[in-house]
């Protein structure tokens, strides 16, 4: 699944509001992180996740982890923050046609 540029300033509008479910600490992303972020996704569909304690190129690799893992779309990144987004059966967010 692609997300187009309006979907993803759509996403965007809706994510602004919304405070960190996840909150990754010193121990990176693990099993439980990833579980976590399983239940989050299901329950939300749009979340965002605070990845502290890491330089640059851990936080990228951590986030291309993270999308890898969930098959989840990456919305935006804004410095330590991380907003992603994958639909499930129920359809909770209604996002504009392409």
């Amino acid at each position: 699944m692609n997300l187009s540029t309006k979907q993803k300033q759509f996403l965007k509008g809706l994510a602004h509001k919304l405070n960190p479910v996840i909150l990754m600490g010193s121990n990176g992303f693990t099993e439980g992180v990833l579980a976590e972020i399983e239940i989050a996704l299901d329950s939300h569909e749009l979340i965002k996740i605070k990845i502290s304690g890491s330089t640059r190129e851990t936080k990228a690799l951590i986030v291309d982890a993270i999308l890898r893992e969930t098959g989840a779309e990456k919305v935006q990144v804004i410095g330590n923050v991380l907003v992603i987004y994958r639909p499930t059966e129920d359809k909770k967010i209604e996002i504009p046609r392409r």
